[in-house]
């Protein structure tokens, strides 16, 4: 069974702080949809955080293609981005954006203990985040003549759809949504009515 709903990020959260030999790393998780806002948030985290040394990040968007990237911020390869972005995937969760600030403390902690540090303040942000299950929905416009309203509704009512948008003039339009596995069966549903077109919304 495919599955149609998945974890993220109900609000940001709150500013986590973890310390390893005078290095501080701050934690951040925020739910994001799209790059713009991932550029926007680590651009806000740099000016609040104009002296760190490094704004390291991972980030993954999307339910059924997945996009991701891992950001080592001039750390050494793979020693901060990607142990961000295995506690994205460890969390299940996805729209999501982590960001570890770092403020060095004049004590090189060497691959292993960097890994270590992003790790651990990535774990502690998403711990301290709402983490919430949301479904992957399908938009349908379904689209009728006025005299077929009250089929149509009966129907939206039945299946317990959720109205999106509606135009009710002469000509009717209503955008619905339902979550992905009951889609195929609303479709049908619609589209054996008379009179009535059914089509999916991107």
């Amino acid at each position: 069974m495919e599955q149609d709903s998945y974890k993220t990020l109900a609000s940001p959260s709150e500013e986590v702080l973890y310390k390893e030999k005078n290095s501080k790393f701050f934690g951040y998780a925020f739910p994001v949809t799209t790059e713009e806002e991932v550029k926007s948030i680590v651009e806000n985290l740099k000016k609040q955080h104009f002296s760190a040394r490094h704004w390291c990040y991972a980030f993954q968007l999307g339910t059924e293609k997945i996009q991701y990237r891992a950001n080592d911020d001039g750390e050494p390869n793979n020693s901060a981005g990607m142990p961000i972005y295995g506690q994205i995937q460890s969390f299940e969760v996805t729209n999501v954006l982590v960001v570890v600030v770092r403020y060095f403390g004049g004590v090189k902690l060497g691959v292993g203990g960097l890994i270590s540090a992003y790790k651990t303040a990535a774990q502690m942000a998403l711990e301290v985040s709402d983490i919430v299950e949301k479904t992957i929905d399908i938009h349908y416009l379904v689209r009728f003549d006025y005299k077929n309203m009250n089929k149509v509704m009966r129907i939206i009512k039945e299946k317990n759809l959720d109205i999106i948008a509606q135009k009710m003039e002469m000509s009717c339009e209503i955008e619905i949504a339902t979550r992905k596995k009951n889609a195929e069966m609303i479709f049908d549903t619609f589209s054996n009515l008379y009179e009535v077109e059914i089509l999916q919304q991107n």
